[in-house]
């Protein structure tokens, strides 16, 4: 297995925690090959903080289309055979994407390895100290390239959540395996204003959407096998 990996972060008004975000890849054991940051419209100093960064840094500007398109646009234009992603407002732990890889080795059936996520608010919150949980999300994602464009583009539903969760049903729907390394490599923050950040009925409005859209598609696949049978 290669151990080139490009990593894509989404950016919107990430000011406060592109930086960090960006330190926890390039500290990792294995580093990356390229990462690219998706300005997605950021009214702040996202773009001119994360350009200031010395580093395999490629910095993309384009008007806000939501975090899916901007994941999309920084995939298209990755080089390498393994893509990672990451939220702006999240980190790594060092030895996330070498844990991957080794699990991936492990286990040859798998295309894409996800991990555990401690939850936190502040950066000085000890490491160890709050709730983790199995985040199957683009913070955590290790993926063979090929197939992430294969899936093809990330969409944006209604209200900005679940473009994640559209994403992976339509990788399982194409037969890609998907697996948990039972290990935490990475801490998901909670704030005021993230797509992770409590309940919100017009936001996640966009999960109900996905749901209906996995349902259309499995639909259309019976209707699709009845008539194959059929002829």
């Amino acid at each position: 297995m290669s151990s080139q990996y490009s990593v894509v972060i989404p950016a919107y008004n990430a000011a406060t925690t592109i930086a960090e975000a960006i330190d926890s890849v390039l500290t990792q054991t294995i580093p990356p090959s390229e990462i690219i940051v998706v300005d997605d419209g950021s009214t702040d100093d996202t773009a001119a903080i994360a350009s200031l960064i010395p580093g395999p840094i490629q910095v993309m500007r384009r008007s806000n289309g939501g975090p899916g398109d901007a994941t999309t646009a920084g995939i298209l234009v990755a080089t390498s055979p393994l893509l990672a992603t990451l939220d702006s407002d999240d980190l790594w732990l060092p030895r996330k994407i070498e844990r991957q890889m080794e699990f991936l080795a492990a286990n040859p059936g798998i295309t894409a390895a996800f991990t555990l996520a401690e939850l936190f608010k502040r950066s000085s919150e000890p490491l160890g100290s709050a709730r983790v949980q199995p985040i199957w999300s683009r913070t955590t994602m290790l993926i063979d390239m090929a197939a992430a464009l294969s899936v093809g583009a990330v969409i944006d539903p209604p209200g900005g959540r679940g473009d994640m969760v559209d994403w992976l049903a339509r990788c399982g729907e194409m037969g890609y395996q998907l697996g948990m390394l039972e290990e935490v490599h990475a801490r998901r923050r909670i704030r005021p204003g993230s797509l992770s950040y409590g309940r919100d009925l017009q936001r996640d409005a966009g999960y109900l959407h996905v749901v209906r859209l996995a349902l259309e598609r499995k639909r259309q696949r019976a209707v699709g096998s009845a008539r194959g049978a059929s002829e």
